[in-house]
């Protein structure tokens, strides 16, 4: 009986769970400017340092200057040990996770490094995978700064492997950002692929939004809480507009932290395209264009990153249904600062008890959100033994 309940247990799926290999941290070691990776006197990891809100800390630890806060966040074991994330996942009751290189992926590389160390990246994901067959999946990351045939041929190649099943993307895509026309091809090949694209945000909003206060004051929530939500609306607003889903049908995005706040701008975003004479002339509004509902109920997904009922409510409203949402952690980013980084994660539980108070965990929608989607989405059954 209980190896019949065991096996009748509905998988919990975590899609949006980063890692940085070893051989990604050397290479961070090794720089002087953002992204980087920098010990300080008094701290006992080593620090992470992305953001560009970081900077101005960064400027002043560097110079010693009295007073000055230690930049970035600590680089723990989280973030590289495989053994780590197989001790959260049983810690959370996590049955599969689709690992990701986190932010911000291989996009500061030059083009003829990047298509080697992408293919160092997934060759060390897929060993990581292989040591817990059934558990562990990946999204491969693009080598996006080296010329068009690298990255058609990258793309070819992660498609072979066996634990990959799409690619995580940031924002600025080759530069240009996402509605950038050269992005085309590559998009069209990861659909061709059956390769899904977990889009997720990194660059955020410009410093100077946050206004003068914001790096000595505030911490990072402002850019964190606002400046990545708002940049993944912006990307796929920009690839809305300018015709990519509909160049590319079969394309199929998974969005993190639930689409930044696509589920409750998207109402908007189509008054301000129904009422714009420029798009009224150029005869891009007709009956037969599809809505941002359309392209929201039928080529993207969204993680239930969302920390709220309420907000996982408005995503799965604006999907089309819970069958559009797919559970993350997002870790190892945001452990528990006043607890055992070993124990619970409170930004974990928070996510799961939002799933349960908006549709209820032992609901089919619950346990779609949960795992069920994720599974029959990204295919994560074929592996197991």
């Amino acid at each position: 009986m209980a190896q019949q309940q065991q096996s009748t247990k509905a998988k919990v799926v975590d899609v949006h769970t980063h890692m940085y290999p070893p051989d990604y941290v050397k290479i961070l070691e090794s720089r002087t400017t953002i992204p980087l990776v920098r010990s300080f006197p008094g701290s006992s990891d080593p620090r992470l340092i992305l953001l560009e809100s970081e900077v101005p800390s960064l400027d002043s630890a560097t110079h010693q200057e009295d007073g000055a806060p230690v930049p970035g966040r600590p680089l723990t074991k989280h973030y590289a040990s495989l053994d780590q994330k197989m001790h959260f996942m049983d810690s959370h009751g996590i049955d599969i996770s689709v690992i990701s290189l986190a932010n911000p992926w291989l996009d500061f590389l030059t083009p003829s490094e990047a298509g080697p160390i992408a293919a160092s990246i997934s060759a060390n994901f897929s060993h990581m995978c292989a040591q817990h067959p059934g558990r562990l999946f990946f999204f491969a990351a693009l080598p996006l700064t080296a010329p068009l045939d690298t990255i058609l041929a990258s793309i070819n190649q992660v498609t072979s492997l066996k634990y990959c099943r799409g690619v995580i993307l940031g924002t600025s895509g080759l530069g240009k950002g996402l509605d950038d026309p050269a992005l085309l091809p590559i998009f069209t090949a990861i659909a061709a692929s059956n390769l899904t694209v977990f889009l997720h945000p990194h660059y955020g909003l410009p410093n100077e939004v946050w206004g003068p206060r914001a790096t000595a004051e505030y911490g990072h929530v402002l850019p964190l809480a606002l400046g990545f939500p708002m940049e993944t609306t912006i990307a796929v607003a920009r690839m809305y507009l300018a015709g990519v889903f509909d160049a590319v049908p079969n394309l199929q995005m998974l969005l993190a932290h639930s689409g930044g706040t696509l589920p409750f701008l998207a109402g908007r975003i189509e008054s301000c395209i129904r009422h714009d004479g420029h798009l009224v002339r150029e005869g891009k509004v007709g009956p037969a264009r599809r809505t941002v509902w359309d392209v929201l109920r039928s080529q993207v997904y969204l993680d239930a990153v969302i920390y709220s009922e309420v907000g996982l409510k408005a995503a799965i409203e604006a999907s089309g249904g819970a069958e559009r949402l797919m559970f993350g952690t997002d870790h190892p980013f945001f452990p528990p600062l006043e607890s055992d980084e070993l124990g619970v994660w409170e930004s974990v539980t928070t996510n799961a008890e939002a799933v349960g108070r908006a549709v209820g965990l032992e609901t089919e929608e619950g346990r779609g959100v949960m795992g069920g989607n994720a599974v029959r989405v990204l295919r994560l059954v074929e592996e197991e033994g």
